[in-house]
């Protein structure tokens, strides 16, 4: 029988010494000392004027304060938006404005960001707060420590507002409804089931979570926020690395995680000695998603770790599918198929449902409704009845499973044909020689388009002529010429954030300027 979901707070109350945290450092928090700062922040900031419906934003790295912001704002019915800590202090001050946020908790890590940011934004002094010393801002812990640690009165189910990555112009918050008064508890406790529950992740017992990313991606927020509401121990890292990982999961012995497939690879390429050195037998539950994950890099993970590896399709804005390890391994490649309850159409451009095996445009349920704050034209424009999209390119097979061809943004159009670069990325990645890749189209006079790689060498492998003959070859053997890039550039380190996103606009945009994509 699965054991009761009691929610941090409650469980802070009944099991207060229970180890809700160990830290990047190693350094062990409780569920007590965890929700007693949580109540403290509540009390501080309503003192300072926070009310339900406002904002507090964030600019901090893995650790207990961004677990703290989390448990105050869900039961005091603010929303938390947490910031990119790569951004320029000009993207966190325009999130900053356009959030309106009445609180900025930042450490001091980010302080020449933050501060600048600040700044720019007016933000007031009595509204900034540092996790350490930052010119300029309140000391969070001294701000923690002028309250009382006493349960807040009133409590009210708070929110995400996440901030899109903006690849195509100003990001936009993706901003849902509040819950009801007084139910804190209870929304965190059914965001949990339903999140969680759907991979078949029961609450309690020896449950350990590991985050792997940072959590001012939704995905690593979010799941770290079911699982700390499900009675598991977080166990977080502030930076990736593949043999830290390994060795985190056996020391602490992680139940489950949340990766992207660029994590995969990278643990791929480690030397088989170092993968055998550790043991993960006590992994039940591997989420991925974030982006298309090659055939071949699953087909190892499923080997290496066995039949743990569950892929999903999702978005900030809610919906998706799911794919049981045994369903992947049916079907290959797919994405899986909808979440109960939950549907995945294809529309093609005329806005018609296009039947099985056709390629179109992937729409989700909403899952609930949303806006893209300040963006009424593009919350109008990305939806089809109740049915909303993020630009994604796939098409869903007789039984209803879902594969994903790539973003429509990054699609390339050579001589009229459509042409996926992730298919052409997943061919390259098998090469032993390729740590990293990345593929786009560029401008051609005669097709249009044509397609270019750039490729990051595996450790032991260095850029030359004859790797990228081979690498060509390599391709040739695999995809049709056409789909073959016509050149092959390398870098030393492609533009991803910690959590495996490509900044594929940066690595296009030089050949593209004065030109118009038609895409």
């Amino acid at each position: 029988m699965a054991a009761p979901v009691r929610g941090i707070w409650r469980s802070a109350q009944e099991d207060p010494a229970r180890i809700a945290l160990v830290d990047a450092q190693g350094a062990r928090v409780s569920a007590g000392e965890l929700v007693a700062h949580a109540n403290q922040l509540v009390h501080a900031l309503r003192a300072r004027g926070a009310a339900p419906g406002d904002v507090i934003a964030t600019l901090l790295p893995n650790g207990a304060p961004m677990l703290e912001v989390l448990a105050a704002t869900m039961q005091a019915g603010w929303y938390v938006t947490p910031l990119n800590t790569h951004l320029a202090a000009a993207e966190i001050a325009y999130v900053l404005r356009d959030s309106g946020a009445v609180a900025f908790v930042a450490h001091e890590r980010y302080a020449e960001q933050a501060r600048r940011a600040a700044e720019e934004a007016g933000l007031p002094a009595h509204a900034r707060h540092a996790v350490g010393r930052i010119e300029g801002f309140g000391s969070y812990a001294e701000t923690l420590a002028a309250a009382p640690a006493t349960a807040p009165a009133e409590r009210r189910a708070g929110q995400f507002l996440q901030y899109t990555s903006g690849t195509t112009g100003r990001p936009k918050g993706i901003k849902r409804p509040l819950g009801a008064a007084a139910d804190a508890d209870a929304q965190a406790i059914g965001y949990a089931r339903a999140s969680l529950g759907r991979f078949g992740i029961e609450p309690g017992g020896d449950g350990v979570f590991l985050v792997t990313s940072p959590m001012y991606h939704t995905a690593p927020l979010a799941y770290g926020w079911f699982a700390l509401n499900f009675d598991y121990r977080l166990v977080m890292m502030d930076a990736w690395d593949s043999e830290r990982a390994l060795a985190l999961i056996e020391a602490q012995r992680v139940t489950a995680t949340h990766m992207v497939p660029t994590q995969f690879h990278r643990l791929l390429q480690l030397p088989d000695a170092t993968k055998r050195r550790y043991d993960t037998r006590s992994l039940r539950h591997v989420l991925h998603a974030a982006a298309p994950c090659p055939p071949e890099v699953k087909r190892r993970m499923l080997a290496w770790w066995g039949p743990v590896v569950y892929e999903y399709y999702g978005a900030t804005e809610g919906g998706g599918t799911l794919a049981t390890p045994e369903q992947w391994l049916r079907f290959p490649g797919t994405v899986g198929t909808a979440w109960e309850g939950h549907e995945v159409r294809i529309y093609d451009d005329e806005g018609k449902l296009c039947a099985p095996g056709q390629v179109g445009t992937v729409y989700l349920k909403l899952m609930g409704d949303f806006e893209y704050r300040g963006d009424s034209d593009k919350t109008r424009k990305n939806r089809i009845g109740n049915f909303f999209t993020v630009g994604d390119v796939g098409w869903l097979n007789e039984e209803g499973f879902l594969f994903l061809c790539d973003r429509k943004i990054d699609m390339i159009i050579s001589g009229g044909v459509n042409i996926y670069p992730a298919e052409i990325e997943a061919a390259l990645l098998e090469h032993p020689a390729v740590g990293d890749v990345a593929v786009f189209g560029i401008p051609d006079e005669e097709w249009g388009e044509q397609v270019k790689a750039v490729v990051e060498p595996a450790p032991g492998s260095e850029p030359s002529e004859r790797l990228a003959g081979a690498l060509l070859e390599h391709c040739l053997e695999r995809l049709a010429k056409y789909k073959c890039p016509r050149s092959i550039d390398f870098s030393t380190a492609l533009p991803r954030d910690p959590n495996g996103k490509l900044y594929k606009r940066l690595l296009r945009e030089p050949y593209w300027q004065g030109r118009e994509r038609r895409i």
